[in-house]
């Protein structure tokens, strides 16, 4: 376009100015209607609306005839009546202004937001030097521009929106903003506006935007925000989420030769919609899925092992419960139901869904994921098996064998960690190892082997066995074959008692104890021998001994159990096992520290059984297995996979009428399915509520029902409301939770009442389980707020309570009687304690460095000066040269008392690297911390005010101490960290600056507190 006539910005025809409203005013009233021209009277009546002159038309035709004479002859043309304009509209800028608008408009709603931007841009530079779009004049050439206000609004915001689109986010900030400011409910602007904010100053800015648009919205109008502006909300909420990982394990020792196979399934997880790692048993394609999760770019990475399905109509069902996912309701999960729920746990952004061990399951596992890709665009699959999905998005990665340098030092790893001793003749490895086809397993179950063998005899006994198992079909994979010569190898050199008790054992997927596999067995006495065979491998956990079959192994177990028709039978005595060992269990038994390590050992196998009970409407096994599961849950707060129990059990409980020994474990699993059905609003208690009436009544001062009722607390009055009933449980429990309350908000002294009240409900004829709760957290809130003897009655109870439940904290409540015990001066017993508490620590490194500490003390309240200074700094440089061997704060407040109390004997010389390092690690603490974590800031404080103190800076020192008593002090080793000894150390250095410090600390907030503590730090900086 070529702009001949500009009225915009100036009045002017091809480039030279025009003067005269006269003249002015009749071009921009013929601009106006370009295409039809003005009439005669229009003409006159507008240019000369106040002071007419006597002969109108006479004088029109002057003006015309002046206006030709100066623009020329054919510019203004005669009309039948009146006149009009021979430029087109891209020759003048007041219409060539509209075909950009128009243009841009039509770009945008393409997509082509480059256009869109350049005629946006070619717009706006047509008006540009205007200074006045609305003067509020009523001539011919101010009403004209007037008119075209809004197209230059227009452009501007196209211009602004396109910048946006083209993700030019730092120049089309600030545009946005301004007009976001003119129009604040135009949805569209501010999308792009949150983007670029996003982008340019951070997701929270955009996010704090967002919310208050979305409360001004709800305020004035009562509605939320549109769907698209929603949509940029979640991708904000997803782009601050922390990374998720569901599942995905940590290796326990180095997955050898597969770096390249990792990055060439990562490649396509980052090109194609499903990915397969296929191959046969044994190859490690587990093992690999799990590298693959680990490094995997999604934010939300879930990993899901379908060993357990026995059909593939359970697929759907086994990775909705995994993940959490809704249910319908009388525990059969409703496909469509089960797919939403996966969905949301997924979430609506990036994510990826492995699916391991799916070649039992295929058809299952293709249906399931082919439904999920396509109800999601940002979903990727990865799963594990031997046979490909076959669906038209996968990608198939065939996983090769091992190299064999990476087996013969699998070989040499695994061998040696069997029997250290072990002959490994470089030349038979290498022979050994280039007969097993690349096979990971292989490899394991022959070195396994060298507990009873020499490689020389592995390697004749395998030739042997290969060359007796080969002549499977001609179109079976040859890894196929190779695997199941190396099993087969196995299976046949046991006993038939062997044999039968594999077929057996390899009902249970999460492993074994002695006592279950007698269940099945009937005795145990073949454990040995097929440990031996390395078929069954050993664990030791804190619920005891457990046997593990390899994967592979149990599958293969399985396959011979069936064609043994032997199923149906050794699941009848699968569930008698899960029934009995449920039996063992009572309330309060099942919340107990041992029932719960002892249960979620037996997770899987209990999943199992419930599966099966529901199957087979067997309510004995679902209501035992429901209330192991359920109580297991309560104390991970794993509300998800309790409300797909609830949902999964629901109609078989309401069914059953169990008889006398199982009343209480359907009760239980009863009240936590109501319980979760009240919590979760799209769920529903009635059917558990139905359960609960056909049972027997309960006594009301139960800890399930206290429980229960306290959870569903609305508010935090309520719970006050509940902390004073009458009923004790129901009080006790509801004063526990509100001690939690108060000390997550710093006050300690309140969340000590709570406590106290607590253990008043339960002190007399409560439950061992609730009154060892109570005398515990009473006991460590004393060790902070009431020192000494309280903290020692209090925790001296806890112990022996938990002693006889059989708590396996009871080790870590020693440690605490030995503070206790230290605190009141009592070192002889603190000694005694501290040697039984140091017999059963498990070489925890905290408690080894506390071990330390405590003995330092020992010696100090001895008169033993330099040996206890001495012990205190070997704990400060182990905990500071642990790594991460030591966890929490732990290791800070180790340095921050070691200062203190060689502060406290004028030995600070010797803490120098310590006392150097306080600024550094306070200002990253402060800057990070929580408010429950407050205290660990100020004991480092009061460390660095020592420090300053000694050096003669006894204004800022004594400001310091001050400001390190708000944040909290962890005061358990006394005298050195006491109240008294703290503020006495003030106020003989200077107490006129610390009654001025106090005061002017007093009333900081948790930010105040924050701001405070690092203008101290600054002014440690000379610079």
């Amino acid at each position: 376009m070529t702009i001949e006539l500009a009225l915009l910005s100036r009045v002017s025809y091809r480039g030279m100015e025009i003067t005269g409203s006269g003249l002015r005013g009749l071009l921009a009233l013929l601009a106006g209607e370009l295409r039809t021209g003005c009439s005669t009277a229009r003409l006159v009546e507008t240019l000369w609306s106040d002071d007419r002159p006597e002969h109108p038309t006479k004088a029109l035709q002057l003006l015309v005839s002046r206006a030709r004479a100066r623009l020329g002859a054919d510019v203004i043309l005669s009309t039948a009546t009146g006149y009009r304009l021979s430029l087109g509209e891209g020759e003048v800028d007041a219409s060539a202004v509209l075909l950009s608008a128009s243009a841009s408009e039509q770009c945008a709603r393409a997509g082509d937001h480059a256009s869109a931007l350049q005629h946006a841009e070619a717009g706006l530079a047509l008006c540009e030097g205007a200074t006045s779009w609305d003067n509020g004049l009523d001539d011919p050439l101010s009403v004209l521009r007037a008119a075209r206000a809004s197209t230059y609004r227009s452009l501007a915001r196209a211009r602004a929106l396109s910048l946006s689109r083209l993700g030019r986010s730092g120049e089309a900030v600030e545009p946005l903003g301004e007009l976001i400011l003119e129009r604040p409910r135009d949805e569209e602007v501010l999308v792009e506006l949150l983007r670029c904010e996003a982008a340019t100053v951070g997701p929270a800015t955009a996010l704090s935007r967002y919310d208050n648009y979305r409360r001004a919205l709800r305020d004035e109008l009562g509605s939320d925000p549109g769907p698209a502006l929603q949509s940029v909300h979640r991708e904000l909420l997803l782009s601050v989420a922390p990374v998720v990982r569901r599942g995905v394990r940590q290796e326990p020792n180095p997955m050898l030769g597969r770096d390249k196979d990792v990055a060439a399934v990562a490649d396509l997880v980052r090109a194609s919609r499903v990915t397969s790692i296929v191959g046969a048993g044994g190859l490690g394609k587990t093992r690999l899925a799990h590298a693959v999760a680990r490094e995997a770019e999604q934010r939300v990475v879930a990993f899901v092992g379908l060993a357990g399905v026995t059909a593939d109509s359970d697929v759907v069902g086994e990775v909705a419960s995994a993940l959490g996912g809704r249910e319908a309701p009388g525990g059969r999960l409703a496909r469509r139901d089960a797919l939403a729920g996966i969905l949301d746990v997924l979430g609506p952004g990036p994510a990826l869904l492995v699916l391991d061990n799916c070649e039992h399951v295929v058809r299952g596992v293709a249906e399931l994921v082919a439904a999920l890709v396509s109800r999601s665009a940002d979903l990727r699959v990865l799963t594990t098996g031997r046979a490909p999905l076959r669906l038209s998005s996968e990608s198939v990665y065939a996983l090769p064998e091992l190299d064999l340098p990476a087996m013969v030092e699998l070989f040499g790893q695994r061998a040696r960690a069997t029997r250290p001793d072990v002959d490994l003749p470089p030349t038979v490895v290498r022979e050994l190892c280039g007969r097993l086809d690349g096979l990971p397993l292989a490899v394991e179950l022959a070195a396994a082997r060298v507990r009873v063998m020499s490689v020389v005899e592995i390697v004749a006994h395998l030739d042997d066995r290969f060359a007796l198992l080969r002549g499977g079909p001609r179109d079976a994979p040859r890894r196929h074959q190779t695997l199941r010569a190396v099993i087969d190898w196995s299976w046949h050199i046991l006993e038939p008692a062997g044999q039968t008790a594999m077929r057996a054992l390899s009902v249970f997927p999460g492993g074994f104890t002695a006592a279950a596999a007698r269940h099945v067995l009937g005795d145990d006495v073949v454990l040995e021998q097929l440990v031996d065979q390395s078929l069954l491998r050993l664990a030791d956990s804190g619920s005891g001994t457990r046997f593990w079959m390899l994967e592979t192994v149990r599958e293969f177990s399985t396959t011979r159990r069936e064609l043994a028709g032997e199923t149906d039978d050794v699941i009848g005595r699968f569930l008698a096992w899960a029934r009995d060992f449920g039996a063992r269990w009572q309330e309060p038994d099942l919340v107990s520290g041992a029932a719960v390590d002892t249960i979620r050992a037996e997770q899987d196998n209990l999943l199992l059984a419930l599966r099966y009970g529901l199957d087979r409407e067997d309510g004995a096994t679902v209501s035992v297995t429901a209330a192991l599961l359920a109580s297991l849950w309560v104390t991970e707060s794993n509300f998800t996979r309790l409300a797909v129990l609830a949902e999964d059990t629901a109609w078989v409980l309401s069914h059953v009428r169990p008889e006398a020994a199982l009343v209480e474990a359907t009760r239980t699993a009863a009240v936590l399915g109501a319980m979760i059905g009240f919590v979760m609003p799209e769920l529903s208690p009635l059917r558990a509520l139905v359960t609960l009436r056909h049972l027997p009544p309960a006594a009301p001062d139960t800890v399930i029902g206290a429980a229960h009722i306290v959870l569903c607390a609305p508010d935090v009055p309520a719970l006050h409301e509940m902390a004073a009933s009458p009923e004790p449980l129901l009080a006790a429990i509801a004063n526990h939770v509100l001690s939690h309350l108060w000390e997550n908000r710093g006050d300690q002294d309140n969340a000590l009442l709570a406590a106290r009240r607590m253990l008043a409900c339960v002190e007399d004829d409560g439950p061992l389980l609730l009154r060892a709760v109570a005398h515990g957290r009473v006991g460590e809130l004393c060790l902070q707020v009431d020192p000494g003897e309280p903290a020692f009655h209090h925790l001296d109870a806890a112990l022996s309570i938990t002693e006889r439940l059989g708590w396996s904290t009871a080790t870590r409540g020693r440690w605490a009687l030995v503070l206790a015990n230290l605190q009141r001066g009592a070192f002889d017993e603190a000694e005694r304690e501290l040697g039984a508490a140091a017999h059963g620590s498990g070489g925890d490194p905290c408690l080894m460095v506390f071990e330390i500490c405590a003995r330092a003390e020992i010696l100090l309240g001895r008169g033993d000066v330099d040996a206890g200074l001495l012990l205190w700094r070997q704990a400060a440089d182990r905990a500071r040269n642990a790594g991460g061997d030591l966890t929490g704060l732990w290791p800070f407040q180790v340095e921050a008392v070691a200062v203190v109390t060689h502060a406290r004997y004028g030995r600070l010389e010797l803490v120098g690297e310590i006392s150097e390092a306080l600024p550094g690690i306070l200002s990253a603490m402060v800057t990070s911390a929580p408010v429950p974590q407050f205290p660990i800031c100020g004991s480092l404080l009061l460390a660095l005010a020592v420090v300053e103190l000694d050096r003669g800076a006894f204004a800022r020192g004594v400001r310091m101490i001050a400001l390190a008593q708000r944040f909290g002090l962890l005061r358990e080793f006394q005298p050195t960290m006491s109240a008294e000894r703290i503020t006495g150390i003030a106020e003989q250095a200077d107490r006129p600056a610390y009654a001025e410090a106090v005061s002017l600390y007093a009333g900081l907030d948790h930010d105040g507190l924050r701001a405070a503590a690092l203008d101290q730090l600054t002014d440690l900086d000379p610079a």
